[in-house]
């Protein structure tokens, strides 16, 4: 049998039939409430709905229709302004599911994750919890890890102390992931977090959430994936989760929780060593759109269908018809400044159209036609046969803009600029703020050039050549902080300096593997500072200093108040 979207054409007719009645009987309903007839004719239109659907095997077309027809059930007949609200999410599921299938029949693909938002609306309004992202997502979640993957728990003074620090750091890190400032460093210090205490545990299994989330942040980071609530949520569990793994030994993370983490590896497109490994170990196949695909389909089935933008096309196009009638009436020989007052005149009403439902670029493509045709209608004639041509070659490329409106390939995207400062002013900041951004980008450049001189320095056995550069290195991304006026910053990066000039290339004895780590720490903190734009100013927000801070206390330098 042919299921799926192959086999939607089979239905459709009576699909798309069944679904108008259930929203013409719903809309009646919502306007006549003491009618319930109504309301139980759109019950019985979603129960075939929901029938046509898992006859075709279309899963999560039918998991909407069937919370709908769950929550229109338990609707009474005479519904009162209490249940506004379930009205509303059974309308928006009608509208978003007529949506879903007209895009399905033009891409031929299944992706009911885009169905997820709708349905969890729905489940809102019936009261029932959230289905997670990962709903649609299968992954073996008892593959072992790998012994190369798993190391000796590295010896520290107070281990209790040690793992408080991280999480610490964890927790700045997802503030800065909840509150959507400093977003992708925070991941990565967050990231970074988890990897450290799963090294300092000795990867065992209770360290496996650390293990799996290092990975996902990664992911998340180097796809540069969307900080949906769910994921907020995601992460915000995962730092309670973490005092239990510290409290209790034979810790086991929830299973739920794993999965999501494996669902948004397997969504990023990164070819990170953690997410990498965790791709192979778990067998997670890339999946067949990115988070920013979703991301824009999901806005496009909550805008206008296929039906609203052919009708609109037909209006524009009737428009863009009339100016190519014009144009073909000049070459034949019409009155040259009559044509040409009347194709002035229809170039400007197009243009107006086309920006006020939100086809910026075709609009820009028209008005810089104006002038010329403009010029034209002074002079009486066309300047030149190039000229008319441009102005043809414009005309076909809105053309194939209204085309892909009646595809409903096209999406309206209006954006309200700000309004340019001042000539001097403007030139000022810009300059101002070019300046900043080279100050930052060789602070960032020479603490990563560090961190690699550190590693090269652990696996040389302490070859102290690898940091012969790295203090004067420190010492000028100072200066820059200091030109920023961060001195706490600037101070920091100084005590890192110094340890290393003093702990590591003025002695013999290399520092455990333990110190170095921390060292590590205290660069990517201030590492984070600066990738997050923490320089321009963090106004109600905690000092995400006291990350590099905790980390040189550790370290046994003085730390600048």
């Amino acid at each position: 049998m042919v299921t799926g979207a192959t086999s939607l054409n089979l239905v459709r007719d009576e699909l798309f039939a069944t679904m108008e009645q259930a929203e013409q009987n719903l809309e009646h309903f919502i306007a006549e409430r003491q009618n319930g007839s109504l309301l139980q004719h759109a019950v019985e239109c979603l129960a075939q709905i929901r029938g046509t659907l898992n006859l075709i095997e279309l899963m999560g077309a039918e998991l909407l229709a069937q919370e709908a027809l769950r929550l229109a059930t338990d609707i009474p007949a005479d519904a009162g302004e209490d249940r506004d609200g379930q009205l509303a999410a059974l309308s928006n599921a009608l509208f978003v599911l007529r949506r879903y299938l007209e895009n399905l029949e033009v891409q031929q693909q299944e992706i009911p994750e885009l169905l997820l938002p709708a349905i969890n609306e729905v489940r809102q309004a019936a009261g029932h919890p959230p289905l997670p992202e990962s709903f649609f997502f299968s992954a073996r979640l008892d593959k072992p890890r790998p012994p190369e993957a798993s190391a000796p728990a590295v010896q520290v003074s107070d281990l209790n102390h040690e793992i408080r620090r991280l999480r610490h750091m964890y927790q700045v890190g997802l503030l800065g992931l909840v509150r959507e400032q400093n977003l992708y460093p925070g991941m990565k210090l967050m990231g970074r977090a988890l990897a450290r205490v799963d090294a300092l545990l000795g990867g065992t299994a209770r360290t496996r959430l650390c293990w799996i989330g290092a990975g996902a942040l990664e992911a998340l980071v180097d796809a540069r994936m969307l900080p949906r609530k769910t994921r907020k949520q995601l992460f915000a569990r995962i730092d309670r989760e973490l005092r239990q793994l510290l409290a209790n030994e034979r810790y086991e993370a929830p299973r739920q929780l794993l999965k999501e983490l494996l669902y948004l590896t397997a969504l990023a497109c990164s070819n990170g060593p953690r997410a990498s490994q965790l791709r192979e170990i778990f067998d997670l196949e890339r999946m067949p759109f990115t988070d920013q695909m979703l991301e824009e389909e999901s806005q496009r089935l909550s805008g206008p269908g296929r039906a609203v933008f052919r009708s609109l096309s037909v209006a524009i196009r009737e428009e863009l018809t009339a100016v190519k009638d014009q144009l073909d009436l000049m070459e034949r020989g019409a009155h040259q400044a009559d044509a040409l007052a009347t194709l002035h005149a229809q170039l400007g009403k197009l243009g107006k159209t086309l920006g006020m439902i939100g086809l910026k670029n075709p609009e820009q493509v028209l008005q810089a036609q104006l002038a010329p045709v403009s010029s034209w209608v002074a002079r009486g004639e066309v300047e030149s046969p190039a000229a008319l041509n441009a102005l043809a070659e414009a005309l076909l490329y809105v053309e194939s803009v209204i085309g892909g409106l009646e595809r409903g390939s096209e999406r309206l995207s209006a954006r309200n600029e700000p309004l340019p400062l001042q000539q001097a002013d403007s030139f000022a900041s810009h300059q101002l703020a070019e300046a900043r951004i080279v100050v930052i980008e060789e602070a960032r450049a020479g603490l990563a050039l560090a961190k690699r001189a550190i590693s090269s320095y652990l696996e040389s056995d302490g070859d102290k050549l690898h940091l012969a550069n790295i203090p004067g290195s420190l010492h000028a991304v100072r200066g820059g902080l200091w030109f920023l006026s961060q001195e706490r910053a600037g101070l920091l990066l100084g005590a890192c300096a110094d340890y290393i000039q003093r702990h590591m290339i003025e002695t013999t004895q290399m520092p455990s593997e333990q110190m170095l780590e921390t060292l590590a720490d205290a660069l990517t903190g201030l590492e984070y500072y600066l990738e997050g734009g923490a320089v321009r100013g963090m106004e109600g927000q905690p000092d995400v200093l006291d990350v590099a801070s905790d980390s040189v206390k550790a370290l046994g330098m003085e730390v600048p108040a």
